[in-house]
């Protein structure tokens, strides 16, 4: 077995434990009170309910977030960074486009996404490998 193929077989370890482990998760997840989940996967908790309008896909939303692994480890955080941040609600991940068109401005939810709807079996930072399960907690500050 060579170099490249050792490396694929790592990586398809990691990518088979990671999602079972979030497989694991999210079904003791949603068994928690307060978890809802929606017919694609997507588990989110309201941790406070706003009373604006929410956004659709269409939109630019304007939102704090801080983005964890199921273990805690922490990959991105606008918090953190003290800056809220702005993008097109169709050009992140599914789980965040889905979600986010569940908030109403002024809420903030805690999303719990599943590989299918984040980064999929791609390995894309140091911190988020392949199929994994990614746990944001989101306050929609505005859209337009």
């Amino acid at each position: 077995m060579g170099i490249a193929d050792k490396l694929a077989q790592l990586r398809n370890d990691k990518s088979s434990a990671n999602l079972k482990a979030g497989q694991d998760f999210l079904a003791a997840n949603k068994l928690r009170e307060g978890i809802i989940e929606t017919e694609s996967g997507l588990q989110y908790e309201v941790v406070t309910l706003g009373n604006g309008d929410k956004p659709w896909a269409t939109h630019t939303v304007t939102c704090h977030y801080h983005g964890t692994l199921i273990d805690g480890t922490v990959f991105d955080s606008s918090v953190n960074r003290g800056v809220p941040a702005s993008f097109p609600l169709n050009m992140v991940i599914k789980g965040w486009t889905e979600g986010l068109q569940l908030m109403p401005v002024g809420s903030k939810f805690r999303f719990f996404i599943p590989p299918q709807l984040g980064y999929g079996n791609r390995q894309v930072s140091a911190e988020i490998g392949p199929n994994c399960t990614l746990v944001f907690e989101v306050e929609l500050i505005s859209f337009k």
